[in-house]
């Protein structure tokens, strides 16, 4: 069995590589469940690794995506899914940081047979989701490029992909919590999970509209033909930046969606005890960096160009943690540096 310090000292330099900003975040989450996050980070980022290359056609990423998803299920009878995966990714010309956690996936499993049982159910079960999500999108859109574009077709559809994209997370990220933390013991766990699930889809709802020209040209559009309708537009209109006009309308309504859910994640958030700061800002944080980049979405000309970058840099991501640390979670400071960047969104 792997232990904690074991554990800690593997995920360490595989999530720094795959990505440095959830490693920082990583670093304030409370020790008792920072491998758990971690852990389910890693092999959540693994599917997604899988879902998303174009080194192997689409047929073969969803049995992969399939035979992962058993063996995450139930380690000891897929162990070959494992070796199967890599020896069809690992010598395609993968990215390297990918490269390295595509080869550490069995240690990653490790990591997960090592928890309590309950922690392993809580990220199964989110792991789950994640994946059938992922399958569901290889299956909608079944191109790669903008000549077969496809798009959901309603807002329920859109809702049903934030929520497989990152609404379960906040579900798993409350269950988990509440299991652990003892400052947590009266909260209502049923109710604040359906509020973490509207967190999450907070944030995706802003990495839709941030990543609509790249989306685009993969072939996926997530905003739904039944709103695209409502502004005389049809998918591929958005292809061309000059649909802005047109577009916004409908750019503000999805803003003030991921607003709604974004302010429920927010309560949620003061809703953690002032005595555990570091949870406390391990949720602040990824709201402020969606608010900020709202914000940015709102009043952009060129939403619809794919060279626009409105992606936070990585100075920007680290002054908003050094700004907010220096808080020590206090509500009402964060909730007035909160407020002040909602209202520069513009819709």
């Amino acid at each position: 069995m792997v232990t904690r310090a074991t554990a800690q000292t593997l995920l360490r330099p595989l999530l720094k590589s795959v990505s440095r900003s959830f490693y920082l975040t990583l670093a304030v989450v409370p020790g008792d469940v920072r491998a758990q996050v971690g852990a389910a980070y890693l092999l959540a980022r693994a599917t997604d690794t899988i879902a998303d290359t174009d080194l192997i056609e689409r047929p073969r990423r969803l049995q992969y995506l399939a035979r992962i998803r058993e063996w995450i299920m139930d380690l000891a009878t897929h162990r070959e899914a494992v070796r199967e995966v890599q020896a069809a990714l690992l010598d395609s010309g993968t990215d390297s940081a990918e490269r390295a956690l595509l080869s550490h996936l069995e240690e990653c499993g490790a990591l997960l047979e090592s928890f309590a049982p309950e922690d392993q159910a809580l990220i199964r079960r989110v792991l789950g989701i994640l994946t059938q999500g992922m399958q569901k999108d290889l299956t909608e859109f079944p191109g790669a490029n903008a000549q077969s574009l496809a798009a959901l077709k309603t807002m329920a559809d859109l809702d049903l992909y934030t929520y497989n994209a990152a609404g379960c997370v906040g579900e798993f990220w409350t269950r988990l919590m509440c299991a652990h933390r003892a400052a947590l013991r009266d909260w209502d766990v049923e109710r604040m999970a359906q509020t973490g699930v509207r967190f999450g889809k907070g944030l995706q709802y802003t990495n839709v509209l941030r990543d609509i020209p790249a989306d685009l040209r993969r072939g996926r559009c997530y905003i739904p033909i039944e709103l695209l309708e409502q502004a005389g537009l049809k998918p591929a209109d958005l292809l061309d930046p000059a649909a802005l006009p047109k577009f916004k309308p409908l750019r503000d309504r999805l803003l003030r969606i991921a607003l709604e859910h974004l302010d429920q994640g927010w309560l949620y958030t003061m809703a953690i005890p002032c005595g555990e700061v570091r949870l406390r800002l391990a949720c602040a944080w990824p709201i402020l960096f969606a608010v900020k980049t709202l914000q940015r979405i709102s009043v952009s000309e060129s939403l619809l160009d794919p060279g626009t970058m409105l992606k936070m840099s990585r100075g920007e991501v680290y002054r908003i943690m050094a700004l907010t640390a220096g808080t020590l979670g206090c509500a009402r400071t964060l909730t007035a540096y909160y407020g002040h960047l909602r209202k520069r969104v513009a819709c």
